[in-house]
């Protein structure tokens, strides 16, 4: 196949969804048996029912804002791995630090991102030019089992050294990039500021920070595709772009959901939520619903590319709008039990603002259907957050869809 890296990139439905499911009741029942963690968390799932969406939402979650603690109590990976530290292939530390590990791969993509470097371009005779870190961080083997994947060779440059890394394209021709958005331009810079040759560069791999459309444009006309991919050094791929640019393309490897901030409910398909996502080719370390902390949606319908896997519409910020008032912590949690408390609330937002001296003020806007006391809703703000809110009743569909539970407005800048 030309146009796509395997078969199950084109898949009905149907087909997906008992593949990815009879791979979910697999992996649980693994990681109940090898995983401490899951033995305890999951004690009493049954494998066997996990036949669709409804039944995973069930699982509870493994939070990323929690993983540091967990690991510190149970070192090195708080009882989540299937497979002792000998038995690994790499141990990395990310920033935090959070501790990842490394499999072993029967097709040496262990990460998942050969099907993300194929739907940019990536193939048989490219030499891709890797600028993801190769130190302590799994970044950079990440890609380089992906262009292996895909039959490409790799220069392992990492990160920095710019005037070296230029000569060394130009010589051996690269004529891939995989690395941040930002660092082409640099590259290409310096390139001309020295008069070197990188006119083999053709399709940069880019992730691990924002792709602006300013920047996408400016390497299109140098005669440059750019297509972004999004992972976490805990998960591996997650999503991908294809050359359609219409949202990322899901991962054939991973299920991801959607679900509202605080909470593991899944929203609506379009409204704006956290990135929860379910691994289910990696035994070795087999995360079942790692809540990101990232906010995206799901888009309705495929890819125009003709890649079936459901596509969510990118990063869209943090989900994890922890804030303090006056003193106290409020927590997107705290804002579902308000709305669990109360049938007639369909959704709710705490809006955080500053009065003329100075002073924390804390209003809960809250979509409402049918009669409904404000002051009922106030006393449950109080008991749950032992603060006193102003609750303001707005009409269905008023509130922004951009994931936020918590809106600090707050100027801490004067």
């Amino acid at each position: 196949m030309t146009d796509f890296f395997d078969a199950f990139e084109t898949e009905s439905a149907d087909a997906r969804s008992d593949r990815q499911f009879g791979q979910l009741k697999a992996q649980v029942a693994f990681a109940k048996a090898k995983a401490p963690y899951f033995q305890n968390s999951l004690a009493d799932v049954d494998p066997d029912g996990l036949k669709d969406a409804s039944a995973l939402a069930t699982l509870p979650l493994v939070r990323k804002s929690d993983l540091l603690e967990a690991q510190k109590a149970a070192p090195p990976f708080a009882g989540m791995t299937s497979t002792p530290v000998s038995g690994l292939a790499r141990l990395y530390m990310s920033p935090g630090p959070i501790l990842d590990p490394d499999g072993h791969s029967p097709k040496n993509d262990w990460w998942r991102f050969g099907r993300a470097v194929w739907a940019a371009g990536f193939r048989p005779g490219d030499i891709v030019t890797n600028c993801f870190s190769y130190h302590l961080t799994p970044a950079g083997r990440m890609f380089e089992e992906a262009a292996h994947a895909c039959g490409a060779v790799v220069l392992p440059a990492g990160i920095g050294n710019t005037e070296a890394v230029v000569h060394a394209m130009s010589l051996f021709g690269a004529t891939g990039y995989a690395g941040t958005p930002d660092y082409p331009k640099a590259l290409l810079d310096k390139a001309d500021e020295l008069g070197v040759d990188l006119s083999s560069l053709k399709k940069l791999s880019v992730g691990a920070g924002p792709l602006f459309p300013s920047m996408r444009q400016d390497y299109h006309d140098r005669g440059l595709t750019c297509l972004q991919n999004y992972g976490t050094a805990d998960l591996g791929c997650v999503a991908y772009e294809s050359d359609a640019m219409e949202g990322l393309i899901t991962e054939e490897g991973v299920i991801v959901e959607i679900v509202r901030p605080g909470t593991g409910t899944p929203v609506p398909e379009g409204e704006v939520g956290e990135v929860v996502v379910t691994l289910l080719t990696n035994p070795d370390y087999p995360l079942i619903r790692f809540a990101t902390g990232d906010l995206s949606a799901i888009l309705p319908g495929i890819s125009p590319c003709g890649r079936t896997a459901p596509r969510i519409k990118g990063w869209m910020g943090r989900a994890d709008q922890t804030a303090k008032i006056r003193g106290m912590f409020v927590r997107p949690s705290q804002v579902a039990e308000i709305v669990a408390r109360h049938a007639e609330i369909a959704k709710a937002r705490v809006v955080i603002a500053s009065d003329e001296a100075k002073k924390d003020v804390m209003t809960v806007q809250c979509e409402c259907t049918g009669d409904i006391d404000a002051a009922r809703i106030a006393e449950t703000v109080q008991s749950v957050t032992k603060l006193n809110a102003k609750v303001a009743l707005v009409e269905p569909g008023t509130l922004p869809n951009d994931g936020k539970v918590i809106d600090d407005t707050r100027d801490f800048t004067s």
